[in-house]
């Protein structure tokens, strides 16, 4: 993709077709599209959520916000860690995110323990999509109750997709599965006809635990 300058319009209309970029490594400032023959979801009505997460998710331990420091987020996303020496987030997805997070697209999940950001989560929203991009922790778990917290607000919403594009060992334990591509087009289809859709619609930055549970369970 190297001749073509993509924008965060044109991002937009291939995450409404079914694709989206990525970069081979994070000093690699040049991008492709991504279309797998199987694509990773969480079904959003049959999330699992494991009894001891549950439990910690109610303990608070971690102050959980929406949107409070999109930047940090993305950084550390991008950032090496243990276990991932490098990412494939390089400069150019940085800036295209940004752009999205500024036109309202991009979203982040945050997790704080004593005013330092330990965890979280970004990806964007479209329509009654919400496509996971990246996540990291710094404290064990965080990046889960971040994942927690971003269902709640998205079964809140109005969502009917959360596309996680590929499936870990990590988000199996949620109940995500893989969907043929003909399948996950379907599904997206469906999920652009949900204009309504809104990641805000609690209008409250942060939520307790034990309130993100009940926002899962109570709707449908």
């Amino acid at each position: 993709m190297n001749d073509l300058k993509i924008t965060p319009e044109i991002l937009l209309r291939a995450y409404a077709g079914g694709i989206f970029p990525m970069s081979e490594d994070r000093d690699d400032d040049a991008l492709f599209w991504v279309d797998p023959d199987e694509r990773g979801i969480i079904p959003l009505k049959t999330i699992h959520i494991p009894r001891s997460l549950a439990k910690k998710v109610r303990q608070d331990r971690f102050k959980v916000t929406l949107n409070q420091n999109f930047s940090a987020v993305l950084q550390a996303c991008a950032a090496p860690a243990l276990g991932r020496e490098s990412t494939w987030i390089n400069n150019p997805i940085q800036a295209l995110y940004t752009d999205l997070y500024h036109m309202g697209h991009a979203h982040s999940i945050e997790c704080w323990e004593d005013d330092h950001l330990v965890g979280g989560l970004y990806g964007v929203s479209l329509c009654g999509a919400f496509f996971g991009e990246s996540m990291f922790h710094k404290q064990t778990d965080a990046s889960k109750v971040a994942l927690i917290h971003l269902v709640a607000r998205l079964k809140a919403g109005g969502f009917a997709l959360l596309d996680t594009q590929f499936i870990t060992g990590h988000l199996k334990q949620f109940g995500a599965i893989n969907i043929p591509r003909s399948e996950y087009h379907a599904r997206l289809d469906n999920a652009m006809q949900c204009v309504h859709a809104n990641i805000k619609s609690l209008n409250q930055p942060s939520m307790t635990g034990t309130g993100a549970l009940q926002l899962i369970t109570q709707t449908s």
